[in-house]
Order: structure tokens, then sequence, then C-alpha cells
């Protein structure tokens, strides 16, 4: 049964026990998705003894996930705008859980890297139909706000309940039982989305552009892996090359777009401009964030000599302080200038990364809480600037909005690793003796595999050196996100004007 279209005085009813209790259960795929992201990291070791990748092999089990994820993003937005949210969203999970089985009894590389693509083909249907869902079932301002604030800290949360998680599994059972988690929160989900999650759809969606979608990829993925792998082993030519075919697809991805009343992006999305100012800004979040994921991990495990699960289980500490932020800034944002509260989180994480600059080779209370006030900023930013977008977009292109979020999510992650990381890896092998080998002289883990106690204490120092100026970059990079915010952000309470109709709901 179709209900007709919303009225507008339906716009702003309250969500009563029936959304919260469906918000709560579409946490968990967005808990899955997450935690699929880190869930790799105690794993490898028993992968190599039993399957034994390459070492090309054992990257693409790492990655090939997070790519196709990314890649799919804006397409799956699309589809799930077209076909229902609700309707994806079960498509997903199925597919989801699925590819975790074949993932847990992968007896190959191939085949592990194969599940592992099909889990990130499933992960991108699911993102950007669970963020849609939230804003149609919420329709009342404050509610949303409050509902995309505990979906924005339950993601950040996930990250790092991943390797803990994984860490905790792999003390009692087999590699493949990290996968099989993701099972029986999915049947759930199976079960219980049809029953208490109403169908939202565009009435009107025009024709699925099927030619948008490999130049979507074809522009998404070159210039997440280029970013990636320049990274970790330096911009190159090749980078540089993979980064500006990306860029060359995109070019004419965005042509295609604005020539197509049926674009896989729909031009609605952008009439409002705080729409595309809460994509940057939640893009530059996402750098800050990720680039500092870069410095810490190394810091519990080299600098203070830590094993992987110890490491895992002290880095859970700042999520407790986030797990209440989001909810937090978004009930002071409904108080006061959303502009200012944002503002106020760019410079509340600048002083995160404040700290971190003056932390010393032996600071862990020191880390974990610069750590801990520059992710309740980060958050705050991301849960206010994901609401702002959400609700200047037509309801009836929620998903397609939720997957442009997360896809700049995912490229100001990605070059958050890379410049960051490119900074501190510069100051780390200038401060390094010339004399010392050179696989010491590119990371400090290298300097800690040779053994040598002089160098490892010349490599740590060196190290949080390189974090020290690194995190001054990070300073300067947020508080420019602050006068941003302050700039583009005027009069930002307005914010869901535009949105002129709501999608049609089916029973």
């Amino acid at each position: 049964m179709t209900n007709a279209t919303s009225t507008t005085a339906e716009r702003g009813q309250l969500a009563g026990r029936r959304e919260w209790t469906a918000f709560v259960v579409l946490l968990l795929p967005l808990l899955l998705v997450s935690m699929d992201i880190s869930v790799l990291f105690f794993a490898i070791p028993s992968i190599d003894r039993d399957l034994a990748p390459s070492a090309t092999q054992q990257l693409w089990i790492f990655d090939v996930y997070a790519f196709a994820l990314a890649g799919l993003l804006i397409t799956m937005g699309s589809l799930g705008d077209r076909i229902g949210r609700r309707k994806l969203l079960l498509l997903g999970a199925f597919a989801f859980s699925a590819a975790s089985v074949a993932a847990a009894y992968a007896n190959s590389p191939e085949m592990l890297i194969a599940a592992r693509a099909l889990l990130g083909i499933g992960g991108a249907t699911l993102m950007p139909s669970t963020m849609g869902l939230v804003r149609n079932m919420f329709r009342d301002e404050r509610q949303r706000g409050r509902a995309v604030g505990i979906w924005s800290g339950a993601m950040a949360g996930g990250i790092a309940l991943g390797s803990v998680l994984s860490g905790i599994m792999l003390e009692h059972f087999w590699w493949g039982s990290v996968f099989l988690i993701n099972v029986p929160a999915m049947v759930l989900l199976l079960v219980l989305v049809p029953v208490l999650v109403p169908e939202f759809k565009d009435p009107n969606p025009g024709r699925f552009d099927l030619l948008s979608v490999p130049l979507s990829m074809g522009s998404v993925l070159p210039v997440i892996y280029g970013i990636k792998e320049s990274a970790a082993h330096g911009l190159d030519v090749r980078n540089g090359l993979i980064i500006a075919a990306g860029l060359i697809v995109g070019r004419f991805f965005v042509r295609r777009q604005r020539g197509r009343a049926d674009a896989m992006i729909s031009r609605e999305l952008f009439r409002d401009r705080h729409f595309g100012v809460g994509i940057g800004l939640n893009a530059l979040a996402a750098f800050a964030m990720m680039g500092s994921s870069f410095f810490t991990t190394q810091y519990l495990q080299s600098v203070l000599g830590m094993d992987t699960l110890e490491a895992a289980l002290w880095s859970l500490a700042p999520s407790l302080a986030v797990g209440a932020a989001a909810p937090t800034a978004t009930a002071i944002a409904q108080r006061t200038d959303r502009a200012r509260v944002v503002c106020a989180g760019f410079v509340i994480a600048a002083a995160g990364f404040a700290v971190l600059a003056v932390t010393g080779t032996d600071s862990l209370w020191l880390l974990l809480g610069g750590c801990a006030v520059m992710s309740c900023g980060i958050v705050t930013v991301m849960a206010l600037v994901s609401d702002l977008a959400l609700s200047t977009a037509p309801p009836e292109k929620a998903s397609s909005a939720a997957s442009l979020l997360e896809t700049g999510q995912e490229f100001g992650g990605a070059t958050g690793m890379a410049l960051l990381g490119a900074v501190a890896t510069a100051i780390y092998t200038a401060d390094m003796p010339g004399s010392a080998p050179e696989v010491a002289r590119k990371t400090l883990a290298g300097a800690v595999a040779t053994g040598d106690g002089s160098l490892i204490s010349i490599g740590r120092e060196a190290f949080v050196h390189s974090m020290q100026y690194a995190s001054v970059a990070g300073v300067a990079l947020l508080l420019t996100g602050a006068v941003l915010a302050a700039t583009l952000l005027r009069r930002a309470g307005a914010a869901g004007a535009a949105a002129q109709r709501e999608p049609v709901l089916t029973d």
C-alpha cells in the first residue's frame, strides 16, 4: 500500500517509540560496516599461516573492502532513492551476511579478496540507506539532529571497536570468527527492518543512468587509491598519473551529471549552498581525524612498546568521550546558532592537536587526552554538518545526499593520512642519522625491527618530533576550518527550508 505524499503540516511531527526502536536497529549495519574497516588488524598473522598470501595479496585483503565501499557509495545512494531505501538496505544486509560467511571460510587468498570486495559492495548499500532512512523517519529538526549526532558517534566508535573485538575473538577462535560476528546482527536486521522501518523512495526518480556507474567509480577509485599509495610509499610519477586519471574521468562524470535530467547526482541537491558547504567541512573533519590516526597507533605500539591488543584497548579510551560529544553538540546547536557550534568544534579539535604537539616520548595520558579532545571536536563538526547537509537536501534524494557526504569523508580521510603522513615522514627522515640503515630511516617500525637500542631511542625521538610538527599543521588546518564555518554557515539555522517535498512512504 502506498500512502499519499506527506503534507507540510506533517513534516514537523514527532517520531515516537517505533521510530526510535527502528533507529537502534539501523545502528547495527552502521557499526558493522565501520568495524569491518579495522577488524583484520589482529587476524593477518593467522591468515598468513593458513592461506600464505603474497605481500601484494595481503595488501588487497586489507584495502579492497575500503575501495569497493568508496567506489560504489554514489551509485548505491542513487539506487536507494529509486528502488527504495529499505529494499536496498535488506538486499545489502543479505549480501553482507553471505560475503561474511564466504570470507570466514575462504580457503585461498583470492577467495578472501573476492569476499572482502563483496563485503565492500554490501557496505556501500548499507551506509547511505541507513542515513537516508534516518533523514526520512525523523521529520522534526530537533529529533533528526539528535539522531544524526548518535549516528556520527556510533560510526566513529565502530572503527575503534572493530580492532578490539577482533583481538578478543582471536584469543578464543580461528581468524574466520571475526567475519562471522556480522551474521547474527544482519539476520536480526533482516527480521526487524520490514516490521519497524517504512519504505521511502523518490516518487519520480527518472531512468537509472548506467553509464554514470563506471564513470563515478572511475573518478573516485583512482584518486583514493593514488592518495593512499602516496601516503604509504610517497608521491611518485605512477601515483600522480593514477590520481590525474581519476580527476580526468571525474570531469567527464560531472559534465554528464550537469547535462541530464535524470542524473545520478541531482542538481536539486546543490540548490541550497549549505549542502556543498556541509560536504566540504565534513571532508575537512575526516582529514583531521584520519590524519591523526597515522600517529596515535604508531605512538602506542612503536614509541611506548605496547602489543597490538593492548594498543587497541587503550585507543578505545577517547571513544568514551566521543559517544557523548555529538548528542551534546546537537542539543546545544538547537539552542543557539549552528555556525557557532561548528566553529567551536573545529577550535576544540585544534586544541586536541595542540596537545599532541607537546606530547613527549613517554606521555600516554597526554596523548589519550589530546585524542579525546580532538575526537570530540571532530565528531561535533561531523554530526552538525551532516545534519545540515541532509536537512537542506530534498527528502526524496536523501540517500544520494548521504552517499555524497560519505564519499567526501572517504576523500578527506585518505588525503589527511597522505598529507599529514608526508609531513611526518619528511621530518622523521631528516632527524634520523645518515648512517642508519635505510629501513630505519623510513619508519619507526623499521628502526624498532633492527633491535639496536640506541637507534630505536633516536627513532622514537624523531617520530615524536615529526608528530609534533604534523600536529601543528593540523592545528592550522582546523583553525582554517573554524574560519570557513563561521563565514560559510551564516543563516544555517534556516536549513531545511529548501526541502519542499516529502518522499512516498510504502508500507
